[in-house]
């Protein structure tokens, strides 16, 4: 009830307007979003690299309504990255397809990411493709494995509770697509997605096997401890090596995991949010884990 309660706020444009303007909310976001400033997010950037702690940062925004506005967002991650070069920060950049226009023109939305993509190759990193609800499942693989074939390195979540999933990372694993594996975000009906907990866990330990078994570099996102420690336990068993796949995790939750990754010797890359369309990545965050709502509610009466 209350995951679905707070999808449901996502969604209230009223709310998102107030909130988003609202002078508290640095002191309600800042313990998951790093600022709301390209400045703000390669300082916390740089510290995590200090931790050795690599980053995916998210320019946040989604479902733009216009061709200028999907331009804009290109040009964003554009000199997000001319700074990750700069500062040889070992970051990547996250995306959704909305944010660059899928909604108003999928020849631009390709065009925009494929500019994203060679520029990020060109400086050793790489795009990030969020997954969004399944409105846009096939349409943003289908986007994928098109700028894959022109510039070879992308990688793209694919969300484990989606019965369609199976596939999709098959698929995926036939064209050499790096797969970032999640259990899923977004309030889907029970003829597309698994309704019940155990059964998302059930697939995602058989999704994560086959991204060991048969995948390119395979990006384990999440942050329940019993998907982590199989994810250990898996790969040592597989004899694969550290260097071979990674960790993901959401900036400022689960720290104590995120030191047990460190410590173990694996790699580990925090999704790294910024800017002031934070609004439906935060109510999202707070639908995952009642622990999320609780720290929220103490930092307003510190």
């Amino acid at each position: 009830m209350t995951r679905n309660f707070f999808l449901y706020l996502s969604q209230q444009q009223r709310l998102r307007r107030w909130m988003e303007t609202s002078p508290l909310a640095r002191k309600l976001t800042q313990r998951f979003i790093a600022g709301e400033t390209l400045e703000d997010e390669l300082g916390v950037a740089a510290q995590l690299h200090e931790q050795g702690i690599a980053t995916a940062l998210d320019h946040l925004g989604e479902n733009v309504t216009s061709l200028e506005e999907a331009a804009a967002s290109a040009a964003a991650y554009l000199t997000a990255l001319d700074q990750i070069a700069a500062l040889r920060l070992p970051a990547t950049v996250s995306i959704k397809a909305t944010q660059f226009g899928m909604d108003v023109s999928e020849i631009a939305c390709h065009d925009n990411v494929l500019r994203v993509a060679v520029r990020a190759k060109a400086i050793g990193s790489r795009v990030e493709i969020d997954m969004e609800d399944t409105r846009y499942t096939e349409r943003t693989i289908a986007l994928v494995s098109a700028v894959a074939r022109d510039v070879g390195d992308i990688r793209l979540c694919i969300q484990a509770y989606l019965y369609r999933s199976p596939a999709d990372i098959d698929r995926l694993n036939e064209l050499g697509i790096r797969v970032r594996l999640c259990k899923g975000a977004y309030n889907e009906p029970s003829n597309l997605a698994h309704p019940k907990k155990a059964d998302v866990d059930r697939s995602y330990v058989e999704l994560m096997h086959r991204l060991f078994d048969r995948g390119t570099d395979p990006a384990i996102a999440g942050h329940d401890p019993r998907m982590i420690q199989e994810a250990m336990r898996y790969s040592r068993e597989r004899d694969i090596a550290p260097d071979h796949f990674e960790f993901q995790m959401l900036y400022g939750i689960h720290r104590d995991l995120q030191r047990q990754v460190l410590e173990e010797g694996f790699r580990l890359r925090l999704y790294l949010p910024y800017g002031t369309a934070w609004y439906p990545y935060f109510m999202r965050r707070l639908s995952e884990r009642p622990a999320n709502v609780l720290f929220v509610a103490r930092s307003l009466f510190r």
